[in-house]
């Protein structure tokens, strides 16, 4: 059966409010209200994309609490892992295309990235250290759990400017994601198998037009993605026993997990084409007007970094095996408290309290004028 999880997992996209076309012109109407000077305009497409991916990040993170015994659960956990990461790093790097090397630019980079990594990476080793009874060292290049994704985006967005002058962008990036795959021996600081092996996703974000989102939201492809979902569980259902987790997690080379190299540079594009696939598919059935739960798109960076700590705490005092969850009906309990508590962790009074290290103002730090 699947392989037990490792300290992976994913990340939800941290707030990036750059501006970018809307998928739908405004209508041109007199009555129409006009934004206050100083704020954006938010897509509601693109907030509802980022709640609904960061739900299935905390569903996914939470799964591995009862994935013991149900091959069920073990299909839809790798049918999530494959995709929600990529879809997650696409719409990042969407948000990234203005991206540049001024000084406003990268004061927005170290307050919306730098300093909630840092911040965290050390909540984390602090509460790793007393759930361990023991002292833990700080380790600001090795991320925490799913830290990482804070890590890889701050390099991704560093690379934005060469990936926006190079010709055929994406091929350079798979075939960097290749040499990753196939590269044992890499260091685990700075997370390099990931950031190099998701990279594709990142760069063909920074590719994308608006039209390309309208493109997937066609009823056409709405309904394409119904039995492409149905398939892709079937295959990943009879495949689960022989599956390696490391494919979806993608924090190791081919060699490490005892395969030939080729394999590896195979794998690369195949595991591209499937997430992609599975992308669209997601990205088709997000809902294009505003819902009720399009204001918590804004603050999925609060879920995002809080959940784990309620995740890996029920991992820690064994609330599956006390409550004996691992049973349908204890799957479907964990899997909607999942929901519940990613949920609550969006709301505007979390975001609100958690701005000073999520969004903090850091004008004083850079000269007037920058």
């Amino acid at each position: 059966m699947l392989q037990s999880p490792q300290t992976q997992q994913r990340a939800p996209l941290p707030p990036l409010t750059e501006p970018v076309p809307a998928l739908r012109p405004a209508p041109s109407s007199a009555k129409t209200p006009v934004p206050a000077p100083g704020k954006e305009r938010r897509d509601a497409y693109f907030d509802n994309a980022k709640y609904l991916a960061i739900v299935l990040v905390a569903v996914g993170h939470s799964w591995p609490l009862v994935l013991s015994g149900s091959r069920a659960t073990e299909t839809l956990y790798v049918l999530v892992y494959v995709f929600h990461m990529p879809a997650f790093i696409l719409i990042s790097g969407y948000f990234s295309r203005s991206f540049g090397m001024r000084p406003h630019k990268l004061m927005r980079l170290v307050s919306s990235v730098v300093v909630p990594y840092v911040v965290f990476q050390t909540a984390y080793a602090l509460f790793f250290g007393f759930m361990e009874d023991g002292p833990v060292s700080p380790r600001l290049l090795s991320p925490w759990f799913l830290m990482w994704f804070l890590m890889a985006l701050f390099v991704w967005r560093l690379l934005t400017p060469l990936f926006m002058a190079v010709r055929w962008p994406v091929q350079i990036s798979l075939v960097i994601a290749t040499a990753a795959a196939v590269t044992p021996g890499m260091s685990e600081q700075l997370s390099v198998q990931r950031v190099l092996q998701f990279l594709p996703f990142f760069v063909l974000g920074l590719r994308l037009r608006p039209q390309h989102f309208r493109l997937v939201q066609r009823w056409s492809v709405r309904w394409a993605a119904i039995p492409v979902f149905a398939a892709s569980a079937a295959f990943l259902y009879w495949a689960v026993p022989y599956t390696q987790l490391d494919w979806v997690y993608r924090n190791h080379s081919v060699q490490e997990l005892d395969q030939p190299w080729w394999l590896g540079v195979l794998m690369t594009y195949a595991m591209f084409g499937a997430a992609l696939m599975l992308t669209a598919c997601f990205l088709a059935w997000v809902p294009r007007r505003r819902m009720w739960f399009t204001a918590l798109g804004s603050g999925t960076i609060c879920g995002y970094l809080l959940h784990g700590f309620v995740i890996k705490y029920a991992d820690y005092a064994h609330w599956a095996e006390r409550y004996h969850l691992g049973t349908p009906l204890g799957r479907i309990v964990v899997t909607l408290a999942a929901v519940a508590l990613v949920t609550v962790l969006c709301t505007p009074p979390v975001r609100r309290a958690l701005r000073v290290v999520t969004e903090p103002d850091l004008s004083w730090a850079f000269r007037k004028g920058s």
